[in-house]
């Protein structure tokens, strides 16, 4: 049975996976270094667990904490909460046991269920989080936590006859302030409506997870859509570029999620490794959580052909999407909102701006599933003018309603009263073969407020220094305006960067404004 419409059917009670099953068994549904699983067994034991949750108290709308790697239990909990009506939260397992905690706490989890190769991390989530009186162990011990596989063997397997749609609560990343969990009763509208542009073929396409699934993008575009779509999804445990085409090669993968932090080192491989693998199965090549320069994107695109896709989305709400020929018609684009009055670019006050003008981007909530910041009622009416929400992103639209994103209004950097924008300046510097990847950030300045420093991790093999320095600001003035340039440069061996490959530039420039503060006192 290869009828996408009637996975899609099974959705609202979350028992997509269950229709795969029954109708092919057999099929591959995740496979990975830790294991893998046809989606006969990711159903039976979907209901195992759904069944020994209830049994440990957990009732419709309960929260569930999951910190797990990559591998086959990850789906197979996602499953169980989504046709349970439970509450799923996913946690960052590189947090410190002190911020697991406070997510654990904060989103009312009453089970927790954790990877015993996070065994310390998950003691120190547990002990800061008292509520989680079921705690599950998966692939080995953790003292005071059952072992899942053991818990799991106790319960029937049959799908459950009462089958209620569960939700996904994730947390913001924290780039911007405390971790906010995003809470939405409804989801299945919204999720049913962007299916159809992903192209899935059910039992034919396979979708390669090349991030961590606690991470909103790789769980939506990597896991649970594939998974409902009735379609092959392969687990990377940690992101490697050759291994990437490798596995692209050896599963003839279709489909994948990359951020351009990828694409970027994709291209940095040496040509003889590029052209060691086959990938021609791709079709599919799905981006967005951070800005894309443009240059990179294009030799993305040369080397692998129009299959590049892009959205512009955050956990909160998704806002636009573009397929590769229409932004090649018009690079750096993020696309027009899928609805036509669903994203408009503003002033602070939530008053449209006209074409051209760069203002705070905001995106309509849809009327069903409806996002907010869990328990804080007053962090969700700050986000919202009226139907709309605002991300803190900022851009602006051309005269055919493309949106085009400039930066974060938390990354602006205001130098003598004039507005410059990092992410224009990052994707200068990427061009330079030396650059590895880069991050610009405004640093404190006694006469204009703010400078412009760029901070940058040299490729493999490129000698840092004073002379490299010199050459990559010439390199910014020769393409930008000189007000926007580096008037420094600093090199570091690694940027502090998140899972998804976004870049901490609050860490980053809170470094230097510390650093520099010290300095002054001294």
């Amino acid at each position: 049975m290869r009828d996408l419409a009637k996975y899609l059917e099974a959705y609202p009670t979350g028992m997509a996976v269950a229709v795969v099953a029954a109708e092919e068994p057999g099929r591959p549904a995740v496979i990975s270094p830790h294991g893998d699983r046809s989606f006969g067994e990711l159903n039976t034991r979907a209901n195992q667990l759904a069944r020994a949750l209830r049994a440990g108290g957990l009732g419709e709308g309960d929260g569930v904490a999951l910190l797990c790697s990559n591998r086959p239990e990850f789906a197979e909990v996602y499953a169980a909460t989504h046709r349970s009506g439970l509450r799923l939260t996913c946690i960052n397992w590189h947090l410190t046991p002190e911020e697991a905690g406070y997510i654990a706490a904060d989103c009312e989890a009453k089970a927790l269920v954790a990877d015993a190769r996070l065994a310390d991390l998950a003691l120190g989530t547990a002990a800061r989080a008292p509520g989680s009186a079921v705690r599950l162990a998966i692939g080995g011990e953790i003292a005071g936590f059952a072992s899942y596989d053991e818990v799991l063997g106790r319960e029937e397997g049959a799908d459950l006859t009462d089958p209620v749609l569960g939700a996904t609560m994730l947390y913001t990343s924290g780039t911007t302030g405390r971790p906010k969990g995003v809470y939405r009763s409804r989801t299945a509208s919204a999720t049913i409506r962007t299916i159809p542009v992903y192209g899935y073929r059910p039992g034919q396409d396979v979708h390669l997870c090349t991030g961590p699934l606690y991470h909103a993008a790789p769980l939506a575009f990597s896991l649970a859509v594939p998974l409902l779509c009735g379609v092959t999804v392969v687990l990377m445990d940690t992101w490697d570029a050759e291994e990437t085409l490798r596995l692209v090669e050896r599963h003839r993968v279709t489909h994948t999620h990359l951020v351009p932090t990828m694409f970027h080192r994709l291209l940095s491989l040496p040509p003889e490794v590029r052209s060691r693998y086959d990938l021609s199965s791709l079709r599919f090549v799905v981006h967005g959580a951070a800005p894309c320069p443009v240059p990179v994107k294009q030799a993305l695109m040369e080397w692998m052909g129009p299959i590049v896709y892009e959205y512009y989305a955050a956990t909160e709400g998704t806002g636009s999407w573009v397929d590769p020929q229409t932004w090649l018609a018009h690079p750096g684009t993020v696309g027009r909102p899928v609805d036509r009055d669903g994203l408009r670019v503003c002033d602070a006050g939530g008053e449209p701006l006209p074409a051209g003008e760069i203002g705070l981007v905001f995106l309509k909530a849809p009327e069903v599933g409806r996002f907010e910041y869990f328990k804080d009622s007053h962090k969700t009416a700050e986000a919202y003018r009226g139907d709309y929400f605002t991300l803190g992103d900022m851009g602006y639209k051309d005269d055919d309603g493309f949106l085009y994103l400039t930066d974060r209004s938390a990354n602006l950097i205001i130098s003598g009263g004039v507005n410059i924008y990092p992410a224009e300046v990052d994707a200068v510097l990427l061009t330079h073969p030396a650059v590895g990847d880069a991050a610009t950030i405004g640093v404190p300045h006694p006469e204009w407020g703010e400078e412009v420093k760029a901070v940058v991790e040299v490729q493999p093999g490129v000698a840092p220094g004073d002379e490299l320095a010199v050459e990559l600001i010439e390199h910014c003035r020769a393409r930008l305006a000189h007000f926007k340039c580096p008037r420094s440069v600093d090199f570091v061996d690694e940027l502090p960067r998140q899972d998804n490959g976004k870049i901490y530039k609050r860490l980053l420039r809170d470094r230097y404004r510390v650093a520099m503060s010290g300095a002054g006192e001294q």
